[in-house]
């Protein structure tokens, strides 16, 4: 074994001729002293029971679903299928997050054996120490997916593309969502509550901890 510690590396390691510049916390973290976390893609879960109707045009109130006696019950949001309708959620993302473009899924069933397609769509704003709130969302993004045909099963939409938040995020902001079904565009086929559980946030890091 090579014990890091024990040598001088101020001006750098070379291991097999290469000039390593990684300290050596870095490099004993590598070989399973601690763990060394990476910058890059997350993810943050949002379920439906932290999501609320909005005011105006809002989805069903959160609603309990017995599937069968002692297995899974459902949280669920209904959107249903002869309107748009809304409903809302905020984040505080951690210290390491860019400030950047989010994207996500949206997971979602139906009580029905239609097989047509919910469109959701998600929009964002931030909001900093002082700001006001009253503010507009950001331009929303859309996903498509279409129910499986059997009731009450998971239905998982595809990653949506970029969406970017209004409000110019920065550190330690509140990042204020709205969600909603596009029920009004014709390619929204499903003629059932779409029966939102949850979505899926994934945004990217570009520090390794929160220090």
């Amino acid at each position: 074994d090579f014990d890091i510690a024990s040598h001088d590396t101020s001006n750098g390691l070379k291991l097999g001729g290469t000039l390593v510049t990684s300290t050596a916390t870095e490099l004993n973290k590598l070989d399973g002293v601690g763990t060394l976390k990476e910058v890059g893609k997350e993810t943050i879960w949002v379920p439906a029971n932290a999501m609320t109707p909005t005011n105006s045009n809002g989805c069903s109130d959160l609603t309990k679903v017995e599937t069968t006696s002692g297995r899974p019950d459902l949280n669920v949001l209904d959107f249903d299928d002869g309107s748009d309708e809304h409903a809302q959620f905020a984040v505080a993302f951690p210290k390491s997050w860019n400030e950047g473009t989010i994207t996500f899924q949206v997971y979602f069933t139906a009580n029905s054996t239609n097989t047509g397609n919910a469109i959701f769509g998600l929009q964002a704003v931030a909001a900093s120490d002082n700001d006001a709130i009253d503010a507009a969302f950001g331009t929303a993004q859309e996903v498509t997916k279409a129910h499986s045909g059997t009731a009450n099963d998971l239905n998982v939409s595809s990653e949506s593309s970029l969406v970017t938040i209004a409000g110019t995020p920065a550190e330690a902001d509140q990042i204020l969502f709205q969600v909603y079904r596009d029920a009004a565009d014709g390619s929204d086929t499903l003629t059932a509550d779409a029966r939102l559980l949850g979505i899926k946030i994934f945004f990217t890091t570009d520090a390794a901890n929160d220090a």
